[in-house]
């Protein structure tokens, strides 16, 4: 595939870190991608978002934004209807996609809706929800509504460690997730311009895929490919597309899934800006792809192009 051509893009402002709780990692994240983008010739600003974050974008004679921001403020709509409303076309999907991707309760009802099967679930606002988690059985995952990174997120073996869970993952949202356990395996398709790209098995000796599984631990194993038929695998990718378009998700960014005791798929979320780091999912699916990691981050880029022309019609 020939590479896009970096002059195209014009001043492109690469909006990283924030104030969410996953500010290091999309500091991480920013730094890659800058790198990568400066490497292939790109005018790349970085851009730190203060509380005169658009007034700098609407001033500073950028072309477009290429957002790297995790979670709240940055994966949730809000920056992409600020830009929006200042015409500045942007990476990813756009606000609705982006609102209902980080929502992983609203995420679920639609899903169950659309058919696309998802562990079963419940929503806890109070402590006097619990009662609700505790009639799916135990083992729960216990996680937060809108957040990433597997922040505030715990296994839940028995009823005594509920009300504790609940309290931790509420530090970080209001809204609380209870969901029955899964013991299969764990996947992760990230999607580009529409389309899968090879999956790939998680595994890891922690009880889950947690924050420190996710960006620090060298015990996590990656395989890719990721062990199934090519025939499932191609059937599992098309569940991942139709499931990233049914939340209105655009461009690129991650499904994440897994395989029950019977092998068949259960949904677990959507992330619409996955992370960039050396320990990220996206760049090693795009790797196995004969994507390389400049590459990647230029065909990220070209993900504002459809912004753009939204605006110019």
């Amino acid at each position: 595939m020939t590479r896009l051509d970096p002059g195209r893009f014009g001043k492109v402002a690469l909006l990283l870190g924030g104030d969410a709780a996953e500010r290091e990692i999309s500091l991480k994240s920013g730094a890659a991608v800058g790198a990568a983008l400066r490497r292939a010739g790109v005018d790349v600003h970085d851009i730190d978002p203060g509380p005169d974050v658009i007034e700098v974008l609407r001033t500073g004679g950028f072309d477009r934004a290429f957002i790297i921001l995790h979670g709240r403020g940055g994966e949730d709509g809000q920056i992409q209807g600020a830009l929006e409303r200042i015409g500045l076309p942007y990476t990813g999907s756009g606000v609705l996609g982006s609102a209902i991707g980080m929502d992983k309760y609203r995420t679920k009802l639609l899903w169950a809706g659309a058919g696309i099967p998802t562990a079963d679930f419940a929503l806890l606002h109070d402590e006097g929800d619990l009662p609700k988690a505790a009639e799916l059985g135990f083992p729960l995952m216990i996680k937060p509504s809108q957040e990433g990174s597997s922040l505030g997120m715990a296994k839940v073996d028995h009823a005594a460690a509920l009300a504790e869970a609940w309290r931790t993952a509420a530090e970080y949202d209001p809204t609380v997730l209870a969901e029955r356990w899964l013991p299969g395996d764990e996947f992760t398709c990230a999607i580009l311009e529409g389309r899968a790209l090879p999956m790939i098995r998680l595994e890891t000796p922690n009880s889950f895929y947690d924050y420190e599984a996710k960006y620090f631990a060298d015990t996590t194993s990656y395989h890719c490919p990721c062990g199934l038929t090519a025939e499932r695998e191609r059937e599992l990718q098309a569940l991942c597309e139709r499931s990233f378009a049914a939340v209105g998700a655009s461009g690129w960014g991650r499904v994440d899934f897994m395989l029950d005791e019977a092998g068949e798929p259960k949904l677990l979320e959507v992330n619409t800006v996955p992370g960039m780091t050396d320990h990220s999912l996206v760049p090693m699916a795009a790797k196995a792809a004969g994507i390389d990691f400049d590459e990647l981050c230029l065909r990220v880029l070209a993900t504002s192009d459809a912004a753009e022309e939204e605006q110019r019609s």
